[in-house]
């Protein structure tokens, strides 16, 4: 990835003009792919905590060159645990994927890269599929303009692509800690990174889009927004931008 692109993805520049301002964060995506892995995962799910530790091990927050989303998906609550990240809206997004992907059914856990499944017993080849991305020239470019209010913040995302793209936009916390009391990981404390409290979207890419962003009252650690440009037909993530917030 070129100086340029990194210094994009990174930067956050707050623009303080007087001791009450508030700090505005500013980024636009570089010339190169900024890869995008996913995680699907569950609190209720036996396999899904080596999978938890291997995507803080592999990729860290705040680590720069990547976009990473852990989407915990609810179909395992049914088992004795509801999960408190968990979504409808996330199991609907890994059932996308699956019908994009040709699959005929959906798992935990489960890895994508840009989109594609990776063999979940061979999650290595993430890493190695996500460096090879990084090698390609991207087909979107994204812009995003997030100032943060007293109750929510807004985001302003800008994308270009080609007319079959969506937009999305993900909010991701980290450092999240779960006493786990029933069900197949009772007793098991389990702390999980760059999970996605709110995911907004599909929004076109012909047009700058507004975005009232609200985080939610349990707070982690390194907070970030994570806007992506995905074929809606094949899931091909043609680009990703990655904007740390303000803690």
């Amino acid at each position: 990835m070129s100086y340029l692109a990194r210094l994009a993805v990174t930067a956050c520049l707050f623009a303080v003009s007087s001791a009450h301002a508030v700090p505005a964060c500013e980024a636009t995506s570089g010339r190169d792919v900024v890869p995008l892995v996913e995680l699907f995962t569950s609190e209720g799910c036996s396999s899904c905590p080596p999978a938890d530790r291997w995507l803080s091990a592999t990729f860290p927050p705040g680590e720069a060159g990547v976009s990473v989303l852990a989407f915990h998906v609810d179909y395992w609550d049914r088992l004795g645990w509801k999960d408190r990240f968990a979504s409808a809206q996330y199991t609907a997004r890994q059932y996308a994927a699956m019908r994009a992907n040709g699959a005929t059914f959906v798992y935990t856990p489960q890895v994508l890269v840009q989109g594609k499944d990776v063999d979940a017993g061979r999650r290595e080849r993430a890493a190695s599929a996500a460096k090879a991305a990084r090698a390609r020239a991207a087909h979107a470019t994204i812009s995003l303009d997030f100032r943060p209010g007293q109750a929510t913040a807004r985001a302003h995302v800008d994308a270009s692509a080609r007319r079959d793209a969506a937009l999305w936009l993900a909010y991701t916390d980290s450092g999240l800690v779960t006493e786990v009391k029933a069900g197949e990981n009772r007793g098991v404390r389990l702390t999980h990174d760059h999970v996605v409290r709110a995911l907004y979207g599909p929004f076109a890419v012909d047009r700058a889009v507004d975005v009232a962003v609200a985080p939610p009252a349990e707070r982690g650690r390194h907070p970030a927004l994570v806007a992506f440009v995905q074929n809606a037909a094949t899931g091909e993530v043609l680009q990703t931008l990655t904007l740390r917030c303000p803690e």
